[in-house]
């Protein structure tokens, strides 16, 4: 006849407590967070510390692992949560039978991650408990309730995050700038809490600036700057072309400020996205004292559109590179080296369609680099011998050719024209929602205006492009001044700055016929 014993348990997984009499110990751990690194949060956090390690050391029934903690760190997500992590690994690893935390929230306020987390840890017999619930999960009923508090923890974060959101909109409607001070390269936080210049690190701005306009590239200012020593916002030693591509595309160095450039789109990952439009942006004109002109940033935006477009022609390897234009067929010239291995080395420079097509060979012949850096040099002299007249006759005609006052005085008259249709755009919509206005009509004259409304954004578009368009090239010209008023004698040699201050761009139509044209639009034969 068959006979059924009963093997007693080890373990009573429901109550943690052990009922055989030679049972080991349940290795214990807590868990503590707090989400912000305020006073009273901190002192949250001691003591969830304190009380849960003396709950866990006063059990005789339990071995005390320790207690993991996660400080100032949000709980929709476990991925930056490094205490969090080290604690699942280790229970993974098989050192730990039981987790002890205070509640749901301060496990994970993220329901997927809460209870993919607690069947991992259950696969591997580790129980965890909620004290402020009174859930273990090793009950029958304790997923379902995980699951249940999870969700309400969940929702209570999402409303948190919107509300922080709304928060940080509103400040950012009302022009509220807010800046890490301790990162930004020739700003220091003032006693009103807005930007402060730091004369000091405003020389190394402007000077990245001026570098850029000469014609380096982001890559070769970063080199320059590295080589000469300057330190980053941050105090590091090493630059890098994107770090200088933020410096030079930053309105804040303008005095202006863009607010909202990203935002967060999934209040669980947190993960900053970049603002294509998605949520309103504000731009903040006037906010503080800019380091670098109004003018001079929108020259060199201006140059950083026009390099993006570019790009493939511009490497920045050498001082040339997307300089040189073709004569012939309107291509750029490109670097190639002879002889490479031995003491003929030299660099030559040729037109990169030469041989793009056997059957029509482009005419243009090729150039010694050294040969193109003398006839730059005699070009410059000939400009440097003229100095005096250059500069008399175009500082007289700068003012005139490049006013723009005429050009505001229309923008303005436009823009309130533009108000004035706008107004009535209202009042119509005030006239149709108040009469018995006939449809047709209304549909009418609605429109009417708004084809007026669009009309004149056009004409307010193109004015605006005729006045950055010439402040630029005023600007380009008193650099150019400015550089040429520097050469006090004749030039003996040829030099990087000297072609990237004074240079636009040469173009060669033959041996004999290279033409060197100047920022100025000079153009000189050689």
């Amino acid at each position: 006849m068959r006979s059924v014993r009963v093997i007693p348990t080890v373990r009573e997984f429901s109550s943690g407590q052990a009922t055989h009499a030679f049972a080991p110990k349940r290795r214990v751990a807590g868990y503590a967070r707090v989400s912000t690194d305020s006073d009273d949060q901190y002192a949250s956090y001691e003591a969830q510390v304190d009380y849960s390690t003396t709950m866990i050391k006063a059990n005789a029934e339990w071995e005390f692992v320790g207690i993991y903690t996660d400080e100032g760190i949000s709980g929709t997500s476990t991925n930056r949560r490094e205490g969090f992590k080290r604690m699942i690994d280790d229970a993974l690893a098989g050192k730990i039978d039981l987790i002890v935390t205070k509640s749901v929230n301060r496990f994970a306020r993220n329901t997927v991650d809460s209870l993919q987390t607690i069947r991992k840890l259950k696969e591997h017999k580790v129980e965890v408990v909620f004290e402020k619930e009174g859930i273990r999960t090793f009950d029958s009923n304790g997923e379902l309730l995980i699951t249940i508090m999870s969700s309400l923890a969940q929702e209570e974060s999402r409303s948190i995050s919107e509300n922080v959101k709304w928060g940080r909109r509103k400040r950012f409607a009302d022009g509220q700038v807010t800046v890490c001070y301790t990162r930004f390269l020739g700003y220091d936080k003032g006693s009103d809490g807005n930007l402060v210049v730091n004369p000091e690190q405003a020389k190394l701005v402007r000077y990245i600036f001026s570098l850029f306009l000469q014609g380096l590239t982001f890559h070769g200012i970063a080199k320059r700057l590295e080589s000469e020593g300057h330190k980053t916002g941050t105090g590091n030693s090493a630059w890098y072309a994107s770090a200088v591509k933020h410096i030079l595309t930053n309105v804040k160095y303008k005095g202006d400020a863009l607010l909202q450039k990203y935002y967060i789109a999934d209040f669980l990952t947190k993960k900053p996205m970049v603002n294509k439009g998605e949520v309103p942006q504000y731009y903040v004109e006037r906010n503080h004292e800019g380091i670098i002109a109004p003018e001079i940033f929108d020259l060199v935006q201006k140059e950083v559109e026009y390099r993006a477009q570019h790009v493939e022609t511009r490497n920045g390897t050498h001082v040339f590179s997307g300089r040189i234009r073709c004569g012939a067929c309107g291509g750029l010239f490109g670097p190639k080296i002879w002889h490479s291995k031995s003491k003929y080395r030299k660099v030559v420079w040729q037109c990169n369609e030469k041989y793009a097509d056997r059957h029509h060979k482009c005419s243009t012949p090729h150039l010694y680099e050294d040969a193109l850096q003398d006839l730059f040099v005699q070009a410059v002299n000939m400009i440097i011998s003229t100095k005096d007249e250059i500069i008399g006759n175009f500082g007289k005609i700068t003012e005139d050719i490049f006013d723009t006052s005429h050009d505001e005085e229309t923008l303005e008259t436009v823009k309130t024209e533009r108000l004035g249709i706008v107004s009535r755009m209202e009042q119509l919509y005030t006239e149709n929602a108040s009469t018995a206005m006939d449809q047709q009509t209304y549909q009418s004259r609605f429109d009417q205006l708004s084809n007026q409304y669009s009309e004149i954004n056009e004409q307010l578009t193109a004015l605006e492009g005729v006045i950055r368009e010439r402040k630029a090239r005023k600007t380009k010209m008193e650099l150019f001044l400015k550089a040429l008023k520097k050469q006090e004698r004749l030039v003996t040699e040829f030099t990087d700055n000297l072609w990237h201050s004074l240079a636009d761009h040469a173009v060669i139509r033959s041996k004999d016929d290279v033409r060197f044209i100047f920022k100025n639009g000079m153009e000189i034969q050689v």
